[in-house]
């Protein structure tokens, strides 16, 4: 499981809805202590996640720009990773 939430604030295109998803899921994730969630729990596991990911909208839309981009590129953006979710679809 990743250690870090991705900083989505102050990107270049701004986040898409698939990066405020995954940071969504990703928080989630580490919160719960669930990476798969079981068929009881699936329910309350998509639930948190939209409900963060609303809050991250909401957060994102409020917060002024940022004299600087990130330090790092969101995962979803680098080109290895690109690849996968390719080869996955």
């Amino acid at each position: 499981m990743c250690r870090n939430i991705t900083e989505l604030r102050g990107l270049e295109p701004p986040a898409t809805e698939d990066e405020i998803t995954a940071a969504a899921v990703q928080y989630v994730r580490k919160v719960s202590g669930v990476r798969h969630p079981s068929a009881a729990n699936a329910d309350a596991f998509d639930a948190a996640v939209s409900a963060v990911a609303a809050a991250t909208r909401e957060l994102l839309a409020e917060l002024p720009a940022r004299r600087q981009p990130p330090k790092t590129v969101p995962p979803l953006r680098r080109p290895e990773v690109q690849a996968r979710i390719a080869a996955r679809g």
